[in-house]
């Protein structure tokens, strides 16, 4: 354990801290449904499309936000995204019409979604790249030691009070505004004079990198099944006439498990081929919620929970470096913002889905289509991954010119990216680092970058 904690900056840490309370607070995201339908007595329909506009919200707000981080920093971004989401979360648990509810649901997928580029890119800034797969570990693996907690414990509030539930959750996420502000600095890149402007990589650049974007892709495709253990299971064990308190508990396995096997596993898999595991994964997922349609009783429905609670271990580390090891310095918001969008794209998608063909044509439907969507998924992981080049040809390509000195980064955060040295203004040919990833490890490499369309260039990298 001291291995995988050590050597990491404060400024992590106190990001770490940030993550974890605001998890703790958790109850919007898991409890919406059974609220909706519940307590409201609204039918599953209805809670779809305000768990859709919900994730709408977040659509909107990842491009958006991604902009934000790269321009204004990564700091300015969380501490408007955290205190707008405190604001509208503590709003929801007071309005009583329908179409209120609706639009404030929108409201808060707005603010809460814009958060997550700034937070994923400020990871990679202050973390080593040697460092950052272990980083992204102890992050999420914070992310779900809040939300094993918080599960159990808004599964007993929900019987009692879901008001003094979205009140906890806004508390709880602005502190976390409170703990951003209080500790921890900008790190955004330094940019050395005569450097291409940092906005030259564009949209338009994330849109043109087709081996991200396929990425992207097949990111949706395994979220849409993820999501359904927050938007279908609840609606599905709530109509088998299970309460809150069940689904709490059995929900509430994904994250013990997750905070009992997530660095385990990812110390076993770190020199595993990513495309192998990237397969095995959206399998797992898949196949783990089709066996839902099987289940009758907590027992078993914890059960399905702990096979796709696996593929989420094994998924999350392997395609969050890949995300990172395709992403250029100056525009890692712009591609989190992209990678963000593919999650809530999945939000707004799954609650439709779900709900209309929970209420159309039973649940055993949405449990075998999950099976269906994870088999392309996996399909789609094997071809993508056969198109990067290895680890090995990427080790053995020639290296770069050596690049002059880094320049100074900020006091209290280190240096993690080299900075481009200066070249002439007709012909962009700036040097990146790129990390190479393979399921979890980083070895960084120079790599030279190669102009694309526009005059703009992406590094060419690869995994194993």
């Amino acid at each position: 354990m001291r291995e995988t904690v050590s050597g990491l900056p404060p400024a992590f840490w106190w990001l770490w801290t940030s993550t974890l309370v605001n998890r703790l607070g958790g109850f919007v995201a898991t409890f919406m449904a059974l609220y909706l339908t519940l307590d409201r007595g609204y039918s599953a329909t209805y809670a779809g499309l305000v768990a859709a506009l919900h994730g709408l919200g977040g659509v909107l707000s990842s491009l958006g936000a991604g902009v934000m981080t790269d321009r204004l920093g990564r700091r300015p971004t969380l501490l408007v995204a955290q205190a707008s989401t405190a604001v509208s979360v503590a709003l929801l648990g007071f309005v009583r019409d329908p179409v209120a509810i609706a639009g404030v649901a929108f409201l808060v997928g707005m603010a809460s979604n814009a958060s997550r580029p700034a937070v994923q890119a400020m990871m990679a800034d202050i973390v080593r790249p040697e460092d950052r797969i272990r980083a992204f570990s102890l992050n999420y693996w914070a992310i779900n030691l809040g939300f094993a907690v918080s599960t159990m414990a808004a599964g007993f509030i929900a019987e009692h009070s879901y008001a003094a539930g979205f009140l906890l959750e806004a508390v709880m996420t602005m502190i976390c505004a409170i703990v951003v502000f209080v500790k921890l600095p900008e790190s955004k890149p330094v940019q050395a004079a005569g450097e291409a402007r940092e906005d030259s990589v564009g949209l338009g650049t994330v849109l043109r990198d087709g081996r991200f974007m396929g990425v992207v892709g097949l990111s949706f495709l395994v979220a849409l099944i993820f999501q359904q253990g927050a938007v279908g299971l609840p609606v599905a064990m709530g109509a088998a006439g299970f309460t809150p308190a069940d689904y709490g508990m059995a929900i509430a396995v994904n994250g013990v498990l997750i905070v009992v096997l997530q660095i385990p596993v990812t110390r076993f898999i770190e020199h595993r081929d990513p495309g192998r595991l990237l397969v095995v994964s959206a399998l797992l997922a898949g196949y783990g919620f089709g066996l839902t349609a099987f289940a009758g009783s907590v027992g078993v429905f914890a059960l399905t929970v702990c096979v796709w609670t696996l593929a989420e271990i094994v998924n999350a580390p392997t395609q969050t470096g890949l995300v990172v090891q395709l992403s250029p310095a100056h525009g890692r918001g712009r591609y989190q913002g992209m990678y963000t969008m593919s999650w809530a794209v999945a939000a707004l998608v799954a609650p439709l889905m779900s709900g209309l063909v929970i209420d159309r044509y039973g649940a055993e439907w949405l449990w075998g289509m999950c099976a269906v969507v994870g088999t392309v998924a996996g399909i789609g992981y094997a071809l993508l991954m056969r198109r990067l080049p290895s680890a090995s040809s990427t080790l053995a390509a020639p290296a770069p010119a050596p690049a002059p000195a880094p320049a100074p980064a900020p006091a209290s955060i280190p240096a993690t990216d080299a900075v481009p040295a200066p070249v002439p203004a007709l012909v962009p040919a700036p040097v990146e680092e790129a990390s190479v990833v393979a399921a979890g490890v980083d070895a960084s490499v120079e790599k030279a970058v190669v102009p694309g369309r526009g005059g703009e260039g992406r590094p060419e990298a690869g995994a194993s």
